[in-house]
């Protein structure tokens, strides 16, 4: 069995995944900024389950709870950063403020989670790492770019992070989900932009719409995803992109059909911009 640090446990993806490996035999390190929100969930869980208090934003915070987690249990076989929020809004409705609160935790918190953990992973040489993406950070939409563009650096760093760890026995996952029913549309979650501009009202605003009349009707299964992600944990066999629902499938599908189109219209141009020699050779 391994032990497993799991961020934003309180709720959503983050309790389920939580409950999953708890369930599977595994200890488990909780982190949440309201721990009472997660104990409440596990009352019965006894000394397999450590409920800790950390806001990710926090870099003292995490190299802390890592210390405490290291020193209940021996170390962290699996993290999963799953701390989160969402932002809705037009690009250009999205004001400074909320830009910079949603990158703090959405990234800068997976960096301080990671720069937290990894030395000892790198000391054992073994570990996994399940950073939570979403389909948006393959596929940005209207309403929520600036929180795809979160995910989208999740990505980037989570695909340069494998290739980085590989070596040292790491392994690293980016989870992708699609829409599942937690209440990530809920007010709690999700911020949406007060500032409306009515010629986005056809993208954006019908984002906007389409978030309020699916929260908590959305098509995934949590608990489907979270035993899938928990029975992949430290698996020589998990991919480094986790597709999770249909939708998702579908979105990312459409996403690669676009993309090679675009590549094969535009590739004579392409190939043209290097320099002459090298073409000639």
């Amino acid at each position: 069995m391994s032990t497993w640090m799991v961020t934003g446990a309180s709720r959503g993806f983050g309790a389920r995944i939580t409950r999953a490996a708890l369930e599977a035999g595994h200890d488990v390190v909780a982190t949440a900024r309201d721990p009472r929100a997660v104990s409440a969930h596990f009352p019965d869980a006894g000394d397999a389950l450590l409920v800790l208090p950390l806001d990710v934003t926090d870099e003292n915070q995490a190299r802390a709870v890592t210390a405490a987690a290291t020193q209940r249990f021996g170390g962290i076989d699996v993290l999963v950063n799953n701390a989160g929020r969402g932002l809705l809004g037009a690009v250009e409705e999205v004001s400074d403020e909320a830009a910079r609160a949603v990158y703090e935790t959405n990234v800068f918190g997976t960096l301080n989670m990671l720069r937290a953990v990894l030395p000892g992973m790198r000391e054992r040489r073994s570990g996994h790492i399940f950073n939570m993406s979403s389909v948006g950070g393959f596929t940005g939409a209207p309403g929520w770019g600036v929180y795809a563009s979160t995910k989208f650096a999740v990505e980037g760093l989570s695909e340069a992070l494998a290739a980085e760890t590989a070596p040292l026995g790491i392994k690293v996952t980016v989870v992708e989900p699609g829409l599942f029913r937690t209440d990530f549309l809920d007010g709690s979650s999700l911020h949406t932009e007060t500032n409306v501009i009515d010629d986005y009202q056809a993208t954006a605003g019908g984002t906007r719409t389409f978030a309020a009349d699916r929260n908590h009707d959305q098509p995934g299964d949590p608990a489907k995803a979270a035993r899938i992600i928990v029975g992949l944990g430290g698996s020589e066999e998990a991919p480094l992109r986790l597709q999770l629902g249909a939708d998702c499938v579908a979105r990312v599908e459409d996403k690669l059909r676009f993309v090679q189109s675009e590549l094969d219209q535009w590739r004579e141009v392409a190939m043209s911009t290097d320099h002459d020699d090298v073409a000639a050779g």
